[in-house]
Formats: structure tokens, sequence, C-alpha cells
């Protein structure tokens, strides 16, 4: 079989990435034996730390399972660089992100049928989510309990967990027994994906369970350069591996699921894009489409820090005997530190009365860290609720620096450009001041590590969040779907005006869902190989 140039086609599909959307795909489209896929993975296949719920911070900067990318300076957050820290392993961003795993709220993917893209309103997606979970606590209404993601409540005890809750409470929040069910709002246990004290990526739940088939073919390490195109046909991907270049051929289709930021890039790099900047780059124009590396966003996260007065949290479990004993615990019992995802506890809230669902998110986490970079602990017992927007509406960019595959794309946050979500990072910074100087708290609770009581008046602290936050690192929105010039896919996933060619991954979210981004991926995955497979 060959395609219309003559090149050997050995594969139905290729898919460009091996993250949470990817791994799905290849799972699913792999299930009919009969069809031939290619998966093509930039990073390796592990790392030895993955499978341990806290190589979230051992990998928040190691080269071998993570991108690293950083954003540019911007005026708007101080002049500084950002970590964008994303996943360069089978799994992607599953393989090291902090496990919480956060449906959103109806209104969201409501919001994203209300843009014109039919099939993706809550009544639609919500059944695929209860498909694809496997929760220990599942309902058997709204959630599943027999699909291949592996879903935990976090079961750690400890006596603060017990007064953060009574704090919530004494300042007028419920808790929930299932955030992920009926009603997001309140306070709540995370819930994981982890199992028996190790990391559910979705290699491990998908990709692994898909291996062994004789009609999938995993090839890491190999950094697409560019698509092939024959006119306006997506016909396979060219690539590097080991510093020799190939070229790949599908019959059918070519899925691109390689994320927020390397997806625009890869359209980009082969010719589609916004004409002036791929001409201003060398690279010949394939299709203009504006949109591409447009609609960016992201949640920036502001985090508070009290100390205690009591050896209560686990700051003490980084440093001599405290990380000996924890190594010991988790070795043999698969639990204490070392098993939990990056926040143990969360909150789902409204900065306002008067909303109908919550706005901010809170993660509650008993330590504090130091160091952001390499997220070292500090030496004295302490906690931190950190917060941020669940819908932001800045929007910012993602772009090509260089015709080169291998350089860093220009990331462009523009976070707090808007004013309602200044009004909203400042509300949620003051709720976790309620709820971390509660009187549930006094017997425990020492001061205001950071920023200190100083930071009081509204512009301090918006200035103070400018100066100092980070990213929570959900970058979506940048091949947005939708049916306006300004997007990039249809609601089948397919790129406007051209053929052979979708993308599934969060980079095709019109709107930020409200809460952690991974679960919404792979529903994306599995919206997408049912999109394909009726296709």
């Amino acid at each position: 079989m060959t395609t219309g140039n003559g090149a050997d086609i050995r594969y139905d599909y290729i898919i460009v990435g091996a993250g949470s959307a990817g791994s799905v795909l290849a799972h699913r489209l792999t299930e009919d034996p009969g069809t031939r896929v290619l998966l093509i993975e930039a990073g390796k296949a592990f790392h030895p730390y993955s499978r341990m719920p806290m190589s979230f911070g051992l990998l928040i900067d190691d080269a071998r399972a993570n991108w690293r990318y950083r954003s540019e300076p911007e005026d708007i957050t101080a002049g500084r660089e950002i970590s964008v820290p994303r996943g360069k392993l089978l799994g992607g961003s599953s393989a090291i992100n902090g496990m919480v795993y956060v449906r959103g709220q109806p209104l969201d993917y409501d919001s994203w049928a209300q843009f014109g893209n039919r099939g993706w309103g809550w009544a639609d997606v919500a059944p695929i989510f209860k498909r694809f979970e496997n929760y220990e606590k599942a309902d058997g209404e709204i959630r599943g309990h027999d699909g291949p993601l592996h879903i935990t409540e976090v079961s750690d005890s400890n006596p603060l967990y017990d007064a953060l809750f009574a704090a919530a409470e004494e300042c007028g929040f419920k808790r929930n027994p299932d955030y992920n069910g009926a009603d997001q709002e309140g306070i709540v246990r995370t819930q994981a994906t982890i199992r028996g004290g190790r990391r559910m990526s979705t290699a491990h739940c998908y990709l692994r369970p898909a291996m062994g088939r004789g009609n999938l073919e995993v090839i890491t390490e190999a950094h697409t350069s560019r698509l092939l195109f024959d006119g306006k046909r997506c016909t396979g991907v060219a690539y590097e591996r080991h510093g020799q270049t190939a070229q790949a051929h599908c019959g059918r289709e070519v899925i691109l699921c390689a994320g927020a930021v390397a997806t625009p890039q890869i359209l980009e790099l082969s010719g589609v894009g916004q004409p002036d900047l791929l001409r201003a780059h060398g690279i010949e124009v394939v299709h203009d489409m504006p949109g591409v590396g447009e609609h960016l966003r992201d949640h920036i996260i502001a985090r508070v820090q009290w100390r205690l007065t009591q050896r209560l949290s686990y700051n003490h479990c980084a440093h001599g005997f405290g990380a000996l004993g924890q190594a010991i615990r988790y070795l043999t019992t698969g639990t204490g530190f070392l098993s939990l995802p990056s926040a143990p506890m969360l909150a789902f809230l409204k900065s306002r009365d008067e909303l109908d669902t919550p706005d901010i998110q809170l993660h509650i986490v008993p330590y504090a860290i130091k160091d952001m970079k390499r997220r070292k602990l500090h030496d004295f017992p302490s906690f931190t609720l950190a917060s941020y927007q669940l819908r932001p509406e800045s929007l910012g960019s993602i772009h090509i620096r260089e015709a080169d595959p291998k350089a860093q794309p220009a990331i462009r946050f523009n976070f707090l450009r808007d004013p309602i979500d200044q009004q909203v990072m400042v509300e949620g910074f003051r709720i976790c001041r309620r709820i971390g100087n509660a009187h549930a708290l006094d017997d425990i609770r020492g001061p205001e590590h950071s920023p200190g009581v100083d930071i009081d008046s509204d512009d301090e602290i918006l200035d103070w969040i400018r100066s100092y936050c980070e990213t929570a690192f959900h970058p979506i929105g940048t091949c947005r779907m939708g049916p306006g010039r300004d997007c990039v896919v249809d609601d089948r996933l397919k790129v406007h005006g051209l053929d052979g060619l979708r993308i599934a991954d969060a980079s095709i979210m019109p709107t930020m869902p409200s809460g952690n981004t991974n679960a919404a991926c792979i529903m994306i995955g599995e919206k997408a190989a049912e999109l394909v497979r009726a296709a």
C-alpha cells in the first residue's frame, strides 16, 4: 500500500505524543486487531522514580523526564521567567504530575458545547469519565468503578488534616464527600491517580497493556520535526532519532497529541499557522491558520505558608533520619510521605456568595516549600494553603522562536491581564488567610511565614502574586476547538481546512476546566478514539 507520492504505508494511524491523550488513543485504536498504529514519543520510555507518587517533586527539574520549558519574561509578572514543566516520558505529564484527579464542573463542558462544539456538553462527556474511572468509592450512578484508570482517595491521617477541616468549616465552608460527583463545592480529601502507593499514569493504565499487541508500534526518543503533506492532506511524520532522520507514512490519519506546548510548535514547523510568523523563520506556508498557538490559558497559583508549633507536618521527612524513615515506610508499606499526591486535601470555593459554582481551588499541603524550582522543603514544621482561579480569562500564546525543532518555543502567559483574574486571585489569597488564621488551628499554628502579615492591601497582595507566584502546570487552549477562523479544530477534532490530521490533547480545550486538567485530557483521548473509529 502506498501514498500518492509512492511512499510505503505501514500504518493506518500515526499518533504523535504518548502523553495522557496519546496513550489512551493508542490503547483504544489497537483494540481493533485490524488497525495498525504507530506511536511516536520524543521522551524516554520510563524514569526509575516515576511510579513513586512523590516523584512529582523529584522530577520537577530533571531533564531526563521533563522538558523544563521556561516562559518569556513579562512585565505583568515582574519580568520573571516562569518554569513550565512538561512530561518527557511515556505517559507524558501524567508520568510526572501531582496526580490530583478533577473532572471539573458540568458548566465547563456545557460552555464548550455552547461555543459551537456539538457532542462536548456535560451530558455527552460524563459517561466517558464514568467509563474510564476505576474509583474505589464509586457510587455506580455518577462515578465509574471498572475502567482502566485507578483512582483512590487519600487516606493519610494526621491531626493537622483534622484541624484544617475544622478551620475551613469554622469559616463557613462545607465538607464534600465527592467533589467529582454531583457537586464540586467544599473542602475534601483529594482523589488521586494512585493505587497501592504507585502512580497510575496513562502509560501504566492504558499504554503498557496495549504494547503487547502486534498492531501497535511504539518508538521512543523520536523527536518529531514536521508533519508531511501532499497538498492539503497530511500523509505522515518526519522525525529524528539518535541522530538519524526518518519518515513514517499512514493511510488514514495523523493525530497530534503532543500537548499545549509542543502541538502548536509542530504545526508551525510544518507550515501551519500565521503566515507572517512562518515566513519570518523561513518556513513555507502550507496552511494559513491564525489561531495556532493563540488563546493559551493556565492557572497561576498563590501559596501562603504558616509555621507550626508542633511537629505535625512532613517537613522533617526531607531531612536526615526523617527522610530515611519515610523511605523505609514507603518501601515496606507503600504509605507515608512518598505515597502522597501534590495536595492531600483540596477545596473548591466561591469568591463571592452570589456565584452559582466555585471559581477558586485551594491545594492544602501538610508541608511548606522554600525552593519551588527544586522542591526543597523548609526545615521547620509548616503547612501551605495555595489558591488559584478555576477559570482564568487572561490569554497568552505559544509560538516558535526559530525553525529548529529542538529549540524551545516562546511561551507568553500574559497572566493577570484581565481585571477579573486579579480580583479572584486576591480573594482566593484572602480565603487562604481566613482558613489559616481560624481558631481551630490556634493550638498548633505559628506565625505566617510567607508572604507575611505586612502584605495586606489588595494592591500589595496583587504585587506579591505578580512577583512570586508560579503556574499550576495546566497549559491549555493553543489549538482550541470551535467553528470560528480563530479556532484550529472542529468538534470532531479535525484541523480546519486540512485532511488526514486531528489534534487530541489539552491544546484543543476552548476554555479551562474547573480544576487540574489531567482528567479532562484523558477524556479527550477517549472521545477522540470514538470520533476516529466512527469516521
